[in-house]
């Protein structure tokens, strides 16, 4: 008869069989894809301040076979200027699908830019595509500019390198850095995870894409026939029009911001559209035409060259503007009639 001692010496040797089975199984399985493993002892804690929703999205952040590896932000940057050399690689018809959404739903774009965090462990575009399509707009825009003012070729080519470098990567350095530190000092919820600076530009370029269609592309249309003209309803629809364009750059950003769960508080970035409202107001009310004003000062950029010109060149303005052309006009070089 079999004893108890027995019984249970056979019982350990059993368990100790399966046990390295269950090991040898797994090492060999390993072996063979080093990418299979669970990840949970890695995680980083949540922190106790942040929200359950946060919680919850921290953990589907780590989802996705980029998760293991963290990149820094220079190694984002020298990746994403690599891609520029390979033109072939550019997905030239999502960036498409992208703009037009940014003028009809630009929710949606921004949902993209979750799914991104989730996948490749960033925010920001990964792909160049978005920003060649922009320059190209810009290129084909500055022509309706340079028609309607009547520039030389060089003029146009000053103009468009003045918009390339200080209306859009100038100005968008600027409001991305601005936002980008004041997002992560004050609303950010969450203390293991911050907002990129990259991200923050590319909302900046979002937003700017539709101003680009309003404002140089729909604006220099219509300004010789119906925004030219000092009257009262010419300058109500030019102010109007920058008054949308300022506004849906505001709403923009705003979206791109909210979409972002570690932040909180985001109603404030639509805190401007007041001051824009009491501007456009105001500037009806004095009867000052800022497409007038805009139209002359790019002229002068583009067609400066240090020689004295007369208003007659740049358009007829309103008294209202006259001391915005002392100041970027430099009056000591024209002479306003």
């Amino acid at each position: 008869m079999i004893t108890d001692v027995q019984l249970g010496i056979c019982a350990n040797i059993l368990g100790i069989g399966i046990f390295m089975l269950v090991v040898c199984s797994t090492t060999s399985r390993l072996t063979r894809d080093p990418t299979n493993f669970s990840t949970k002892k890695f995680r980083s804690p949540v922190s106790p301040k942040s929200t359950r929703a946060s919680a919850q999205w921290q953990r589907a952040d780590r989802v996705g076979c980029f998760t293991a590896v963290r990149m820094s932000a220079w190694a984002k940057l020298t990746r994403f200027a690599r891609r520029f050399m390979h033109f072939k690689q550019m997905d030239f018809e999502f960036a498409s699908w992208q703009m037009l959404y940014l003028l009809i739903q630009p929710q949606k774009v921004y949902r993209n830019f979750l799914y991104r965090k989730r996948t490749k462990d960033q925010f920001a575009r990964d792909d160049p595509a978005f920003l060649v399509l922009l320059a190209f707009s810009l290129l084909f825009s500055s022509v309706f500019y340079a028609v309607a003012l009547g520039l030389s070729l060089w003029g146009f080519v000053k103009f468009f390198l003045w918009v390339i470098f200080i209306d859009c990567i100038g100005v968008g350095l600027v409001v991305a850095t601005i936002l980008w530190w004041s997002s992560n000092r004050f609303l950010r919820k969450v203390q293991d995870q911050d907002v990129e600076w990259g991200y923050c530009f590319d909302v900046h370029l979002n937003a700017f894409f539709p101003m680009l269609i309003l404002l140089h592309v729909l604006l220099p249309i219509i300004y010789p026939t119906l925004v030219d003209s000092p009257s009262f309803f010419p300058t109500a629809l030019g102010n109007t029009i920058w008054f949308i364009a300022a506004v849906y750059y505001v709403y923009i950003t705003f979206l791109g911001y909210t979409a972002l769960p570690i932040l909180h508080r985001t109603q404030y970035f639509l805190y401007p559209m007041t001051f824009l409202f009491i501007s456009w107001v105001a500037t009806i009310t004095a009867g000052w035409n800022i497409s007038q004003s805009a139209m002359g000062f790019y002229h002068y950029r583009g067609e400066n060259n240090g020689e004295k010109e007369t208003i007659e060149d740049v358009g007829q303005l309103r008294p209202a503007s006259d001391q915005l052309l002392e100041l970027l006009f430099c009056a000591d070089t024209i002479d306003l009639k």
